[in-house]
């Protein structure tokens, strides 16, 4: 069901060398950095994010993922998201900067969270 989430890091540099430190043990490392974030898991995909929170109050809307089926599901999300009033944030495309056949899309939820659907076998 969730395929990643991401938090707001009041220190960012603490933050990287605890979670280095913590998800080592598990097996878990740094698979892509992304801006002002890191993804850690295994095996080329990140599933939990770190993000430098020194523009942003810690505590503040997140990020999260719903790992859908299809490219049709994740429009589908969008859809319902849209018919319900939800703010856009982006409407379904491939995202080729995340990964080859990452096709996602971005709402605002009724708490201003950051909500996304994604599915990673889209072809072009």
């Amino acid at each position: 069901m969730i395929d990643h989430f991401g938090i707001v890091c009041a220190d960012f540099a603490k933050s990287q060398q605890f979670y280095d430190a913590v998800l080592a043990t598990m097996g878990y490392t740094r698979q892509m950095e992304f801006g002002p974030a890191i993804g850690y898991g295994r095996g080329g995909k990140p599933d939990f994010w770190i993000e430098d929170g020194a523009d942003r109050q810690v505590g503040a809307a997140i990020h999260f993922a719903f790992q859908a089926a299809g490219a049709d599901e994740v429009t589908a999300f969008y859809d319902a998201a849209a018919a319900l009033g939800a703010e856009s944030l982006h409407a379904p495309r491939l995202w080729p900067e995340y990964h080859p056949g990452y096709f996602g899309a971005f709402v605002r939820d009724p708490d201003g969270n950051n909500v996304e659907a994604v599915f990673h076998g889209a072809t072009a």
